[in-house]
């Protein structure tokens, strides 16, 4: 019953059209061409460019045409903003349409994208006004979609590799320790007074420590590097800064071999100490220090130097009491080497008591077994032995990720964050997190932040797909064999690298195959089409039914190899 009132409502709006216009009710669908013809997501939007072109002899001269796109999906409906056109002799500010010559006309619009819109089917609703009355007309069907392929991603990432934070241990460490010896104006012996200075006792007791820890420590070198003030004549500057050296490295030979351990001594001097000069100017409070080092860089002949600084008679006897006395020196270097424990060391330790252990060998151990169980032992024993360190709740929330176990990935990741100088690795991994749930806007606040760390490139880039800016992504994770590195190519379409990054996937999965699939439907190559679902449905039996509704596949839908498939 009520479909034929129905019918008969319309029957009688289309014959009071009549008495609008012969032709406006013949609206077709030949009228309309939609870019794209399938609709696909991009990001998280679904972008469509509808043309039309109204023929001559159409547009009624007294009628508005309102025209509204509507995306209709299985449980509702997205409706986009409408185009109003006007005939000739209507007075209003909406694009008008000739009667004689037709018009043509564009509408774009964007709809925030649902998974329900995977199955949807974008019609036209018509309404026509003429004066007082108004009258709709039959909708019209202009394309289908949604392709959805960019939101593989959601699935990519569950294979991305996500940011693991390494240890900073260092089995062996390099150490320097200074000691400075001065001298007096135009000497070069070395006093009594200096020799038993704190900085040449730790010295000589750093020499006894590496003697004694010789299994921990190792001597590799001494440096010493005497000079001159630059006072004086150059001839004389050069012997004294020689002769300090030399009795400089006479009494380091004579240290080296009273703590019975064999060294090299490198002995270099240098005449005139500019360089240390100006340094210890721009330190100092002298009032005209400005002044003295606008000189040295006026003038680069040492005893021009020399005399101009000379005629500052101001300043030049503070320079002779202040500065001048600390340029007459010999710099020693000690250079040596702290050995730390070996792996059979720190497994033995960490068995017998961790605590007696750094937090760095503690990390480092993790990576002296294969056990998973036994790492993630390890990394519980960082957290309880210092618990305010980051790393060890990344490391558990990665391996909680590459497990597939997301729910106690994202508690690691977040317990990482909380904690002391949480680095940039955290703020990725806490980004793929987001990206899983489809949350990119959470994701970019994460990721962008951490972009600087050694895995951002990748990270970047998923979250690029995510974006629908293919091209970047494609150009971050170009050397990145992953699912995430082939989704970026195919939706930018560069199909051949696609397939070269399929096919260097080390370990592949369902997405895997379903993507090859998708690659294989986008190059009408067939037998991609049907390994690549083959694959994919061993795996993970619920892509048959995906791929069954995905109209990435819609020409193979009478395919009976197709069909076998997916049933």
């Amino acid at each position: 019953m009520l479909k034929k009132k129905s019918l008969l409502l319309t029957f009688f709006a289309v014959l009071l059209l009549s008495s609008c216009s012969s032709k406006m009710k013949d609206m077709k669908q030949e009228f309309f061409t939609v870019t794209p013809e399938v609709l696909e997501v991009i990001g998280n939007d679904v972008p469509v460019t509808i043309d039309g072109r109204f023929p001559a002899k159409f547009f009624n001269k007294k009628a508005v045409l309102t025209i509204t796109p509507v995306l209709k999906y299985e449980g509702g409906e997205a409706v986009a903003e409408s185009s109003v056109f006007q005939g000739t002799n209507v007075r209003g500010n909406d694009k008008t349409i000739s009667y004689d010559n037709g018009g043509n006309f564009r509408m774009k619009m964007t709809f925030d994208y649902i998974p329900a819109m995977e199955d949807a089917e974008l019609y036209l609703r018509f309404s026509i006004n003429r004066g007082s009355k108004s009258y709709s007309l039959p909708e019209i069907k202009v394309a289908d979609g949604c392709i959805a392929t960019s939101q593989l991603y959601r699935q990519t990432v569950k294979t991305a590799n996500i940011a693991w934070c390494e240890d900073a241990f260092q089995r062996v460490i390099k150490q320097a320790q200074e000691a400075n010896i001065l001298f007096l104006i135009q000497q070069t012996n070395l006093r009594m007074s200096e020799l038993k200075g704190k900085e040449v006792k730790e010295l000589k007791n750093t020499l006894n420590d590496i003697a004694t820890d010789y299994e921990n420590k190792v001597l590799d070198e001494i440096e010493i590097s005497s000079y001159a003030s630059p006072d004086g004549d150059i001839d004389l500057n050069e012997r004294l800064a020689t002769d300090r050296g030399d009795n400089t490295a006479k009494f380091v030979e004579k240290e080296i071999k009273k703590a019975k351990l064999h060294g090299y001594v490198d002995n270099k001097y240098t005449a005139e100490d500019w360089e240390g000069f100006k340094e210890l100017v721009s330190k100092s409070e002298l009032p005209d220090k400005e002044l003295i080092l606008r000189v040295l860089s006026m003038y680069s002949d040492p005893e021009e130097r020399e005399a101009q600084i000379k005629n500052i008679s101001s300043v030049y006897e503070e320079l002779t009491n202040e500065v001048l006395p600390k340029l007459r020196r010999a710099r020693i270097t000690l250079n040596y080497q702290l050995i730390g424990r070996s792996d059979t060391q720190i497994k033995e330790q960490y068995e017998a008591a961790p605590e007696n252990l750094s937090l760095e060998e503690i990390l480092y151990s993790s990576i002296l077994t294969d056990d998973i169980k036994k790492q993630e032992e390890i990394f519980n024993t960082a957290i309880k032995l210092h618990p305010n360190d980051y790393r060890a709740y990344n490391n558990l929330g990665v391996m909680a990720y590459n497990q597939g176990d997301y729910n106690t990935a994202k508690s690691y990741f977040a317990k990482a964050g909380n904690a002391d100088n949480a680095a940039l690795e955290v703020k990725i991994n806490n980004g793929y997190i987001e990206l899983m749930q489809g949350n990119v806007a959470d994701a970019e606040s994460y990721i962008t932040v951490g972009a600087n760390a050694k895995a951002g490139n990748e990270a970047l880039g998923n979250l690029y797909i995510a974006q629908g800016m293919y091209g970047r992504a494609a150009a971050l994770l170009d050397t990145s064999n992953t699912n995430s590195a082939a989704l970026a190519q195919l939706l930018n379409k560069d199909y051949s690298t696609a397939r070269q990054t399929l096919e260097s996937i080390e370990n592949p999965d369902a997405t895997t195959g379903y993507i090859k699939a998708i690659l294989g439907a986008r190059t009408s190559n067939i037998a991609f089409v049907y390994d690549g679902l083959k694959e994919a449905i061993k795996l993970d039996p619920s892509l048959a039914q995906k791929a069954a509704n995905d109209l990435e596949f819609r020409k193979y839908t009478k395919d009976e190899t197709f069909m076998s498939i997916i049933k």
